[in-house]
């Protein structure tokens, strides 16, 4: 499953701030930052005023130097038919172009430091100062007061009203980032399919039970009830990598010499896990032979650890540890060819997942960028949502292929109330991958793949409870934006039924997803991981889905058709809305009434105490987002049509 933010709800406005009203700063010769301010930040809810002497590193986000002109750039070299299509700039190019001046850095820097702050690094693109100080430092810089309020059970720092600037300054500043703590802890979108999904490995292991399946529909459940009538084939165990190769066709491409070579996948997460080079190899080595995974192929960034939320404990590191392990594993089974490099971000903020983003777009660093975290909804501040459009714009201008899972909670009614995508896969220069349950035969071809939306029914002295449906346990997220209009790829190709959705006065928003790949964790990928067991921690493996699968499968697509058209694709979306209306380079998902029967331990890694029988219904019907033909919410465009689309995107 993908990482999930859950987001602090607050009163619905774009970004989730209200904005404040003027400050008194203005006609004191600053400007206020508009929607810097939460409004769950109220006097109500305040506990107590923050330590004058907390120290505090924040980032001050500048603007470009012409912000239309860069989205004008961007849609030019992705949008096919443009005299620049492809025609990508390289990171200086977009340095000198676009970002803000060397003389608009100096004079960020000069004001922070006159302040008081130690100024920090600032990026080879200029995107933000950094600065740490002490509480009282920023009050007096921003106008504000900090202080601890009572939210949704935690307690969090943030100013009394809106930040201001010296007016100056405001036309260059973006936003401010760090300064309070407006959002809660990303969390990966990787499942196994048990009930609470961040109950995850590693930490304590897991394993799969038996009977399951080598491929669909090897063994079928003859001996518990039928289910909605029907005798129940086993969940498979796991596919193995040759298996999605053969199912998404990579494996003739890999006849004609394309497995990714000459691509380099970026793998952005939180923290870093001790073994995973050692955990990829020893999987690559029993799953996969053919194709080691060589230390020339992969490499580490790592983000010192952010002491202000005490180490990784703060942020469930290992969760991110079994995240790291599934996204290497399959990104390099796809495509076997390509190099490796797993970025590890301080913490598990958008701040700092952002800088881990940045890091890599701004040198350069890949060719395609594989995410799988995001925030439940899209209750974003402003300041952090135009922080990431920024980056992820900058990726487009340079060629940067930037993928994110689309959540794995459908379209998060459940948990919100109220129909949302979720941010970061809302954003329009990114592509957003959901989620589908996936057949494969033993022949190693798709017998069918459906939307993925899991229904569970136990098997309960005799009978199954809840009845067919089941109970909705997790899906592919999408859903249409309330913080971003429609994109210009997406006109007349998304219903109109779809992107007015969450809209009034005839609006339209940018629908998720774009297109799908293999999720469901019930017809999920083979993972080796080390864990820890009752016995002692060691490798041993495991069935695991998500968006977090569906994403490093569709960058390994992408990492092949790099290699097999010798050229990188970099922003895909306009090319898949125009190709998908005039080929079947992109599958049409439908939905299928399918289902698997499902045996799991009760304690996750023996049969000591017990089995849990169940049935898992493939796409759940009772929802609000639908698998349908043509363009839906679950499944998007479709998914990858074998070499039809690996030649025509």
């Amino acid at each position: 499953m993908r990482r999930t933010l859950t987001m602090l709800l607050a009163v619905a406005v774009v970004g989730g701030f209200a904005a404040a009203a003027p400050s008194a700063a203005v006609a004191q010769g600053r400007s206020d930052i508009p929607e810097s301010h939460p409004a769950w930040a109220t006097p109500q809810a305040k506990v107590a005023d923050a330590a004058p002497s907390a120290k505090l590193t924040f980032r001050v986000y500048l603007n470009l130097r012409d912000q239309a002109a860069a989205e004008a750039a961007a849609r030019s070299v992705s949008e096919p038919g443009s005299a620049s299509y492809r025609k990508y700039l390289s990171a200086a190019q977009v340095r000198d172009q676009f970002a803000a001046s060397d003389a608009t850095v100096g004079s960020v820097k000069t004001w922070l430091s006159g302040a008081g702050f130690a100024v920090g690094s600032v990026p080879s693109n200029r995107a933000y100062v950094e600065a740490t100080g002490t509480a009282d430092q920023v009050q007096q810089a921003f106008d504000i007061k900090l202080g601890k309020y009572a939210v949704k059970g935690q307690t969090l720092r943030a100013a009394d009203k809106n930040l201001s600037v010296p007016a100056a300054l405001a036309k260059d500043v973006l936003g401010v980032i760090g300064v309070d703590q407006a959002t809660n802890l990303f969390k990966p979108n990787h499942t196994d399919g048990r009930d609470k999904p961040q109950d995850v490995p590693p930490g304590p292991g897991f394993r799969n039970a038996a009977p399951c399946s080598a491929y669909y529909g090897e063994k079928t459940d003859t001996t518990d009830p039928a289910y909605n009538g029907k005798q129940l084939p086993y969940a498979p165990c796991g596919y193995t990598p040759a298996q999605l190769r053969s199912a998404y066709g990579l494996d003739t491409a890999a006849k004609l010499g394309a497995d990714g070579r000459g691509t380099t996948i970026a793998i952005i997460d939180a923290f870093a896990s001790p073994t995973i080079y050692a955990d990829a190899s020893e999987y690559a080595r029993r799953n996969d032979p053919a194709h080691p995974l060589k230390q020339s192929q992969f490499s580490q960034k790592v983000f010192p650890v952010n002491p202000d939320l005490e180490g990784p404990d703060g942020c469930d590191a290992a969760g991110w540890y079994g995240e790291e392990t599934l996204d290497v594993e399959a990104a390099h089974g796809l495509a076997p060819g390509a190099d490796i490099l797993y970025v590890g971000g301080s913490d598990c903020q958008d701040l700092s997942l952002d800088i881990a983003l940045n890091w890599v777009v701004a040198g350069q660093k890949a060719d395609i960028i594989s995410n799988s975290y995001g925030d439940t909804g899209e209750d974003i501040p402003a300041d952090e949502v135009k922080a990431f459009n920024q980056i992820s714009l900058q990726a487009v201008l340079q060629g940067i292929g930037v993928y994110f899972s689309s959540g794995d909670n459908g379209d998060e009614v459940a948990r919100l109330g109220t129909p949302s995508p979720d941010f970061s896969a809302s954003a329009p220069w990114i592509t957003a991958v959901g989620g589908t349950s996936l057949a494969v035969g033993k022949d190693g071809k798709r017998i069918f793949e459906t939307g993925w939306e899991t229904g569970k029914s136990t098997l309960t002295n005799g009978a199954y409870t809840p009845a067919f449906p089941g109970a909705y346990t997790s899906g592919s997220g999408g859903g249409t934006s309330r913080l971003f209009e429609q994109p210009f790829y997406q006109k007349g190709v998304v219903p109109d039924a779809l992107s007015t959705q969450n809209q009034t006065g005839g609006k339209k928003g940018r629908v998720v997803p774009d297109i799908s790949a293999v999720g469901d964790p019930n017809t999920g990928f083979l993972v080796g991981q080390t864990q820890t067991f009752p016995e002692g921690a060691h490798y041993d493996q495991y069935r695991i889905g998500g968006t977090s699968l569906a994403s490093p499968v569709f960058a390994g697509v992408m990492a092949v058709a790099d290699s097999l058209t010798h050229f990188h694709h970099g922003f895909i979306n306009p090319m898949i809305y125009k190709v998908t209306s005039r080929t079947s380079a992109i599958s049409d998902t439908k939905h299928v009434d399918g289902a698997v029967a499902r045996v799991d331990y009760v304690n996750g890694v023996d049969a000591s105490d017990g089995l849990v029988r169940s049935a898992r219904l493939l796409d759940y019907p009772n929802l609000t987002i639908h698998t349908t033909g043509g363009y839906d919410n679950v499944t998007g465009l479709g998914t990858p049509n074998g070499l039809l689309f690996l030649f025509l995107v």
